[in-house]
């Protein structure tokens, strides 16, 4: 049975990519100190306070329970717009659904700055070795296992992954992604729009693939290639799935 549907018939197609995105990281949860903050912003530059759509990052506070309405409000006085949450207990991801927002796991940068503080252990490596990253050539290795809910990207090149990626994970990077182990989450490559981009891993059981915005999802992978070493690449504007084998 085939499942290709007649583009004219269709209402919207879904594309992965990275869409630029503000940061609001939030040093404070005071509501009125935020608004005291942004209102010498708008002073300075209301050229920025134009409806402008922001992340809340609460990843910096050690508060279960935020004025999260209250905060909204003030930004939305200021002419930012709240469109997600990153980080936060569980009481702030429910808070965020209320609210209609979208909620984002911790940024894996700041798992990154902790790990540096960890002293290497000089020992034989064991089977789940500890995550640990780092740059090369503009791209970035990561080495260890992406588990799920977490974000490991390389927007400024490829990225290497020596692990897996579990599911519920992501992988993003503006080159390709090499995955030396199962890759079981989702891959995002050629984020700022490289066609020449491609993703390759050891054992292909992803949830989402996508080149440049062009994806596929599980359920439309050829059930062939499901555990296989593969290549995906873009041909003639397609997602092409072949075995490396």
């Amino acid at each position: 049975m085939s499942l290709k549907v007649d583009r004219a018939d269709m209402a919207f197609t879904f594309k992965g990519g990275m869409l630029p995105m503000t940061v609001m990281e939030l040093a404070s949860a005071d509501p009125e100190q935020i608004r005291e903050q942004l209102s010498g912003k708008l002073s300075q530059s209301p050229a920025f306070f134009q409806h402008t759509p922001v992340v809340l990052s609460v990843e910096k506070l050690d508060e279960p329970h935020l004025a999260l309405e209250r905060i909204c409000a003030v930004c939305r006085t200021h002419k930012l717009l709240p469109v997600a949450v990153r980080g936060g207990a569980d009481p702030v991801k429910q808070s965020a659904w209320a609210l209609g927002l979208g909620w984002f796991p911790p940024s894996d940068g700041a798992r990154a700055r902790s790990l540096e503080e960890v002293p290497p252990v000089e020992a034989e490596a064991p089977s789940e070795p500890e995550a640990t990253a780092s740059a090369a050539s503009g791209g970035r290795i990561y080495r260890g296992t992406v588990r799920s809910g977490q974000q490991v990207s390389a927007p400024d090149g490829d990225l290497v992954v020596i692990g897996a990626v579990n599911a519920g994970a992501e992988v993003l990077a503006a080159g390709s992604i090499h995955v030396y182990g199962a890759l079981r989450g989702r891959a995002l490559a050629g984020i700022h729009g490289d066609t020449e981009a491609g993703i390759f891993c050891r054992e292909l059981r992803a949830e989402l693939l996508s080149v440049a915005g062009n994806y596929k999802r599980l359920e439309d992978i050829d059930p062939h290639l499901l555990g296989s070493s593969v290549q995906v690449v873009l041909r003639d504007a397609q997602l092409g799935i072949t075995s490396l084998a």
